[in-house]
């Protein structure tokens, strides 16, 4: 992993940079690959975007795609391919293809046949990183309860509890890295790549009724995370191919092969409901395959796959001339403003026009409706949508 991301930074020095976000329990550096067209430097009006792989090391597909994602970035830069000269130009696109590297370690020395569904799952401490970050919800859910929101405590950019910074706390030093991470850079969009299942989940992934195993619990960014979720999965060909089989007994092709994370199975401690309610980043988690291992011939086809998907899902960032994904209205489609055109002290946000039934006059003008949106604004119409 590390002698191919320096291949492609070598290969593309001006548009790629390589970097560490910290170190695994066993001392592995955590590299990320960031490709803009000023690698290091935030720009006004340009969106920070990530990928995570490798949350659960021993479900690969993820680490795999994203290395062939920078590779095939760089190499359609070089041809001048206009559709990635516009998404690495007014994009900053950061990938993490290894946020467990002991568990993909483990999981490696075993192969594919012998891995099993559990071997590298968990980090070398036995910490599974999906149920490591701050529940920020349950703060929420219990300000909302006793009507404290949003004068008394805020629905959004929720501080992390006290007791979680303690150096007793059973905190991963792969999850204090990513959190390092998500607050340094103003994070927009994100994805979450495992394996195991084919299906697309948005926040919330903890039900609110804490004894229940299964629950809808959707956020007040409901219709925005089901058309992102959407928008993954409907230009996915294993996801959309009428043929596919089911993995296990779940049938997601009957919802768009898309669910609410809490109505699928509660995940306390998530990384998606922590970035949403900690950075405000939308992030959902997407389910790549069946296996979660897949054999080495395998991975081609798997590109094919997921490579319309990983693009669409990165465009969707930047602003409504993306491209549409199918059976996703185009006045459902979201953009982002940013804060620097407002208060300087508010970073951007990801919005979505205002449907034309609540926009009274604007109609099908409804883009006029968010002229400027920023994450220190809580929205009408119950949502966090700018208006």
């Amino acid at each position: 992993m590390r002698k191919l991301m320096k291949r492609v930074n070598d290969e593309c020095p001006n548009i790629t940079r390589v970097y560490s976000i910290g170190k695994s329990y066993l001392g592995l550096k955590m590299y990320v690959m960031e490709i803009s067209d000023n690698p290091g430097q935030h720009e006004v009006g340009e969106p920070e975007f990530r990928y995570v792989a490798g949350m659960h090391g021993n479900e690969v597909l993820g680490r795999e795609l994203l290395l062939n994602l920078m590779e095939y970035l760089c190499r359609e830069f070089r041809r001048g391919n206009p559709r990635v000269v516009r998404l690495v130009t007014e994009t900053r696109i950061h990938l993490l293809p290894s946020m467990n590297p002991d568990g993909y370690e483990t999981a490696y020395k075993l192969g594919s046949e012998l891995s099993g569904w559990a071997m590298g799952r968990w980090t070398y401490e036995g910490i599974d990183l999906n149920h490591n970050f701050a529940d920020l919800n349950t703060a929420l859910w219990d300000a909302e309860d006793n009507d404290l929101v949003p004068h008394e405590f805020p629905n959004h950019y929720i501080p992390i509890p006290e007791y979680y910074t303690f150096a007793n706390a059973t905190v991963a030093p792969e999850t204090r890295a990513v959190i390092d991470w998500m607050q340094r850079y103003p994070f927009v969009l994100s994805a979450n790549l495992h394996g195991g299942e084919l299906v697309v989940t948005y926040p919330f992934d903890m039900t609110r009724t804490y004894w229940k195993a299964q629950e809808l619990t959707p956020t007040a960014d409901d219709g925005v995370f089901r058309w992102l979720a959407t928008v993954y999965a409907t230009s996915n060909l294993a996801m959309a191919s009428e043929e596919r089989r089911l993995c296990h007994y779940d049938d997601f092709m009957r919802s768009g092969n898309i669910i609410n994370g809490a109505n699928w199975h509660t995940v306390p401690g998530s990384m998606n409901d922590f970035s949403y309610l900690h950075t405000n980043c939308f992030e959902i988690t997407v389910e790549l395959s069946c296996d979660k291992f897949p054999h080495a011939s395998e991975l081609p086809a798997e590109w094919e796959n997921n490579r319309e998907s990983l693009l669409l899902y990165m465009e969707q960032v930047r602003d409504r001339e993306a491209p549409p994904a199918p059976g996703v209205p185009p006045t459902l489609r979201g953009w982002w403003r940013d804060a620097a055109r407002g208060s300087p002290n508010a970073p951007p946000r990801l919005c979505t026009p205002l449907p034309s039934s609540l926009n009274g006059e604007a109609g099908a003008g409804a883009a006029g409706a968010c002229a400027l949106c920023v994450r220190s604004v809580r929205a009408c119409w119950g949502t966090r949508v700018c208006c």
